[in-house]
């Protein structure tokens, strides 16, 4: 597996997928092509069902500037490789195409052609992990007397906890900025930022309560800034940015824990979230949003256990509940916007992570399901859903609008 530095991104929402991973595509694609006169982008699948939504032509268009672009949206066409397929051509004065390229999105922000994944700007590049299933890793720490986060810092280089912090640093001004903040929503649904009233809100609460009500405020603060395009930090994608920062945020304030137990978590986080992404999927057109929310999800029950002191078995045993009982998510989003219901899932994953946490520390870590079998399940069922399901707003609560 590569480095989990590429779970972790700091980039501008409102869509890993349908904005950050186009935007980079676009940049990609002018720097090869600097003699191009104007451009032409055809987006395919996904792309182009929810695109204008998503701000996909805007992300391209500012990728290739100053020059012009034309978009073409062929939504009717999915390409077999995966449902996100952007196809570039560089046009000359007489409109002739001098160079072309078709690339995928395939969630979180990364890009893969047909001959494999585009590299990214993040070091170290390659397989720094000499496993990929969360059994051989198991396996392994077991051997060795790790703890998931050992196994991490034995396979990053030396600057995965400056990176770490630098990621930290931004999930919490994202949240501060967004409990500020109370505006409506751009997109067209008139739907006013919450995070702030529900923080204030929460004060009124007895403490038993109270702090839940912290925990959704914190995943709105997020998910809302994300959907105003705003600077977020993947976790492991846009459309879930809010589930991890939040569990944190409020185990950092309400529970004492320092930063660096804090990186420890979520370099454990960021291991589970790479045997989705590697033996299944985090892109929401690909396997609709329990590879979105529910990798999420999984990411913030384990850091929680670990912080909570969790031995190994217990939090892969957080990971598998958090993964199965977000198994059959769709991504049906209103209008093809990262709005509804996605914010108010991110706050519900949230406290998810954190029932799960509970459940997983009162058990002795033993169950039947392991955590790699309900990944692959997820990515069956992912398989099955219908297009309809998987990012296109041609179905589910996206016709209930």
């Amino acid at each position: 597996m590569e480095t989990i530095k590429k779970i972790y991104k700091i980039g501008y929402g409102p869509s890993s997928s349908h904005t950050m991973g186009p935007h980079r595509a676009a940049e990609i694609f002018a720097t090869r092509t600097r003699s191009a006169t104007r451009y032409r982008v055809t987006l395919y699948g996904s792309l182009a069902a929810t695109g204008k939504g998503h701000h996909t032509d805007l992300a391209v268009t500012r990728g290739l500037a100053p020059k012009e672009v034309e978009i073409v949206w062929r939504a009717d066409v999915v390409k077999p490789f995966h449902p996100n397929g952007m196809f570039f051509e560089a046009l000359d004065t007489d409109g002739g195409v001098t160079g072309s390229w078709l690339v995928y999105s395939i969630g979180g922000g990364y890009l893969a052609t047909e001959e494999g994944e585009v590299p990214m700007d993040i070091t170290p590049d390659g397989e720094v992990y000499p496993h990929n299933t969360m059994k051989e890793i198991c396996e392994y720490i077991d051997k060795e007397g790790l703890n998931f986060w050992e196994y991490v810092e034995q396979c990053e280089d030396g600057s995965l906890w400056f990176y770490l912090e630098e990621m930290w640093k931004q999930m919490q001004l994202t949240i501060e900025e967004g409990l500020l903040d109370d505006r409506v929503i751009e997109g067209g649904l008139h739907l006013r930022a919450k995070a702030h009233q529900y923080y204030i809100r929460a004060s009124a609460f007895k403490p038993s309560l109270q702090s839940r009500a912290l925990v959704i405020a914190y995943a709105l603060a997020t998910s809302e800034q994300n959907a105003s395009g705003a600077k977020i930090v993947t976790a492991p994608t846009c459309g879930s940015s809010g589930v991890l920062p939040a569990v944190l945020y409020h185990l950092k304030k309400n529970h004492g824990f320092t930063d660096r137990e804090i990186l420890r978590a979520m370099a454990t986080a960021g291991l589970f979230a790479n045997i989705i992404k590697t033996n299944a999927s985090i892109s929401g057109a690909e396997v609709g949003c329990q590879g979105e929310v529910g990798s999420a999800c999984v990411m913030a029950a384990v850091a929680s256990n670990q912080l909570f002191g969790g031995s190994p078995k217990q939090i892969e045993y957080a990971a598998e509940m958090a993964m199965e009982h977000n198994l059959g998510l769709t991504c049906d989003p209103l209008c093809g916007l990262v709005q509804i219901p996605c914010i108010e899932r991110n706050a519900m994953a949230a406290l998810r992570a954190l029932d799960i946490n509970i459940y997983a520390m009162m058990s002795d870590g033993r169950h039947l399901i392991s955590f790699d079998k309900v990944v692959r399940t997820m990515k069956l069922t992912g398989k099955d859903l219908p297009s309809l399901y998987k990012e296109t707003s041609l179905g589910g609560l996206a016709l209930n609008d």
